[in-house]
């Protein structure tokens, strides 16, 4: 029975422990924003853009943590230019 809780709270625990991204592509510009970076072989990263739900690739990026309020005020926003 301890292990038991012990196991839920150790889930509770790492439920709250989102990590947020701005990833941007230094060659366009373009920023995408993310809970998870993968990095490749080669020095590229992969992620999911939460705006479009579209897997990107990118072989040069600037990778930035950023805060839950400021990822969910820019996931939110119109992207740039549209």
């Amino acid at each position: 029975m301890r292990r038991k809780r012990l196991a839920l709270l150790s889930l509770a625990f790492l439920g709250g422990c989102t990590s947020y991204y701005a990833v941007t592509d230094p060659s366009s510009g373009k920023t995408f924003y993310t809970e998870r970076v993968e990095k490749q072989s080669g020095g590229a990263v992969s992620l999911k853009d939460t705006r479009s739900g579209d897997m990107v690739t990118l072989q040069n990026s600037d990778i930035r943590e950023i805060g839950k309020d400021q990822y969910e005020s820019a996931v939110a926003a119109p992207p740039a230019g549209k």
